[in-house]
């Protein structure tokens, strides 16, 4: 009994002292999600009830902040912006991912390095990839003057262009992304048991039959996954509209991220872009909700 019980003592002093270790080696970490996540977040909840200009005096109003918002004739233009970005950009980047990751399968030579090639536009800076595509779309591009040469055609000045301008966004957007989810969607298809296909096979399903009955319910979890992230991803657009359009012609390319910096760092009103921040915060946890709640009737687990 009195070996047991100084046993279990041990044990105890053995954990503490692993957790105290554990907790040395994790510090750095926890300071620095304390003072670049927590705290920045929880101060712009506070300035989203302020007058918080960059310089001056701070006044709380309420909820003043979030009034404001629908009066400025650009908030829901780019709330708009934002949501078409995503329903357009979400799909084609799913889509295209898993038709690349099933096309990918093992009996095509050299799929690895094809992988390589498709993954590189993800792990290239995005500064480097929207440049590159602003000088192809230019009407002095490369784009143009192959129509012109081959065809004899002229293209529009896709940028400029309010019918072309978003579709433009979305196309390099997917081209930039697509990568990300093509290894999510070949390595769930890796996995998924030879028996099963084989069974399937012997059955009679094969080639779009054996995809769509089969492989894709099986790898559901991952698309929910590639969904989910790309989704979130999307209502967070910055960069591409930036660079490529300034948020033009007009607004039509103007999406919320964009429209809170400019009130942030260009018009120096701190309260009204923590205000939209949070707005889109709702946002994005709603359609998170939302999804969450569908996933029951599509998505299939392995019990």
């Amino acid at each position: 009994m009195t070996i047991t019980t100084a046993a279990r003592r041990r044990r105890g002093s053995l954990a503490k002292v692993e957790a105290r270790q554990a907790l040395g080696f994790a510090s750095p970490a926890l300071v620095g999600l304390a003072l670049f996540t927590i705290v920045p977040v929880g101060l712009s909840i506070v300035m989203s009830f302020f007058d918080w200009p960059t310089f001056g005096e701070r006044t709380f109003n309420g909820g003043a902040n979030y009034l404001r918002l629908f009066e400025d004739p650009n908030f829901l233009p780019a709330l708009r912006n934002s949501m078409v970005f995503t329903v357009l950009y979400v799909p084609l980047s799913v889509i295209f991912s898993l038709l690349l990751a099933v096309g990918l399968g093992p009996r095509i030579r050299g799929r690895g390095a094809l992988r390589v090639l498709f993954f590189i536009p993800v792990v290239t800076p995005m500064v480097a990839n929207v440049l590159v595509w602003k000088m192809l779309l230019q009407p002095q591009g490369l784009f143009n003057g192959l129509a012109q040469t081959w065809f004899g055609v002229e293209l529009p000045n896709f940028l400029a262009d309010r019918n072309w301008a978003m579709i433009m966004v979305v196309v390099m957007s997917v081209w930039q992304g697509i990568g990300y989810n093509m290894l999510i969607f070949s390595a769930a298809l890796e996995q998924l048991p030879e028996s099963v296909l084989e069974a399937a096979s012997i059955d009679g399903a094969t080639g779009f039959r054996l995809t769509w009955s089969i492989m894709i319910p099986m790898i559901s979890p991952a698309i929910f996954f590639a969904t989910i992230m790309t989704m979130i991803t999307s209502l967070q657009v910055f960069v591409q509209p930036q660079m490529l359009t300034g948020g033009g012609p007009g607004n039509s390319t103007l999406p919320l991220v964009m429209w809170i910096y400019n009130q942030g760092f260009k018009f120096q009103d701190l309260g009204l872009a923590a205000a939209g921040a949070w707005i889109l915060f709702a946002l994005i946890i709603t359609i998170t909700a939302i999804q969450f709640t569908a996933q029951k009737r599509w998505v299939h687990y392995e019990h």
